[in-house]
């Protein structure tokens, strides 16, 4: 069989262990891998090239995505899209992305034999229970409030961390406990000032002289609007970021203690995937070429419980996943 493959949308810790998975598989089965550049606009442009085990070697600790990728849109190129099906004599396409990515994939499985792979960092995805990513960019940001814990402690100051997490706030949530943080703020519960201001007065109170705040970039005040950089993203919605530093200037203002934003930002995207992402991710590779090997399309590969299975690709991008109420609840015995 002649399969493409490509990866759409943010860069990913683990995009290349998916890659390498892949190949690796079509290997022992004897099929062809056609990697196709920079997402689904490689498509469009035909731009492609063979993947072969050779250059797949190596690949697996190494973050990013040897194919490159992209947020460009296909949807207004059906018609290109299926002729490159015929040009490359392809029996079916791996695609492997988010929201965006796999929106398009499943409008395309509606005529053409595509598979899709979960990957957002933000786990966001429905459908699974783990999106690869995910893990990385907790650790990730883990590390970053156990090292600003101690700046935060040695001057007294309130620190506020601002993560990813446009809709859903499971990497401030993770990140957050993991850290041991003061406060946690996430989209899915828009939060009071005042409220922040006296869980960080109250800790001062107890000899505590200082505090840690975990903020979603999505997170929004409950009597405000949401902070933007006050322009649009590639697929025209507003671009996020600005949340930590607008906590820092009230936060300031409200308690009288120093206070001071930082933002990770896209360092989470980025770097070696951790153990857990590496085997996910090559768990669903595996998955998606012999899905497509038994021509069971329209799919994707999701973790359920400990076991990888295939679900419909329309459950991926029907809702967004976004945190339970349940789980907010128990964990505000973690917080203040």
């Amino acid at each position: 069989m002649r399969i493409g493959i490509l990866t759409g949308g943010g860069d990913c810790p683990g995009l290349n262990a998916v890659i390498r998975a892949v190949v690796r598989s079509a290997y022992l089965h004897g099929d062809e891998i056609i990697g196709f550049r920079d997402g689904w606009g490689g498509v469009v442009d035909g731009n492609c090239s063979e993947l072969t085990i050779d250059h797949v070697a190596g690949i697996l600790p190494r973050g990013g995505t040897i194919l490159g990728t992209s947020r460009r849109s296909a949807l207004e190129h059906r018609g290109i899209v299926a002729e490159r099906f015929t040009e490359h004599r392809l029996d079916g396409l791996i695609a492997i992305g988010g929201n965006g990515t796999l929106y398009a994939a499943n409008e395309f499985a509606r005529e053409l034999p595509i598979v899709g792979v979960p990957k957002t960092i933000d786990n966001d995805l429905s459908g699974t229970d783990r999106t690869f990513g995910f893990d990385t960019a907790v650790q990730i940001a883990t590390e970053a409030i156990d090292r600003l814990h101690t700046t935060a402690e040695s001057h007294y100051r309130n620190l506020i961390v601002e993560v990813m997490g446009r809709n859903a706030g499971w990497i401030a949530l993770h990140a957050g406990l993991a850290g041991g943080a003061d406060v946690i703020l996430v989209p899915e519960r828009p939060f009071s000032l005042d409220d922040v201001a006296a869980r960080v007065l109250k800790r001062r109170s107890r000899g505590r002289g200082f505090s840690i705040i975990v903020v979603a970039e999505g997170a929004m005040p409950a009597d405000g609007e949401l902070v933007t950089k006050g322009r649009l993203d590639p697929l025209g919605r507003p671009l996020l970021g600005g949340i930590g530093h607008w906590l820092e200037s009230h936060l300031e203002e409200r308690t009288g203690a120093e206070t001071r934003a930082v933002v990770l930002g896209h360092v989470q995207r980025g770097g070696t995937p951790t153990a857990y992402d590496r085997v996910l991710a090559s768990r669903y590779g595996q998955k998606a070429h012999l899905a497509v090997r038994d021509h069971q399309f329209g799919t994707m590969a999701a973790l359920r419980g400990s076991t990888i299975e295939l679900v419909p690709l329309e459950d991926a991008t029907s809702h967004l996943n976004v945190i339970p109420d349940a789980e907010l609840d128990l964990a505000e015995a973690f917080l203040g």
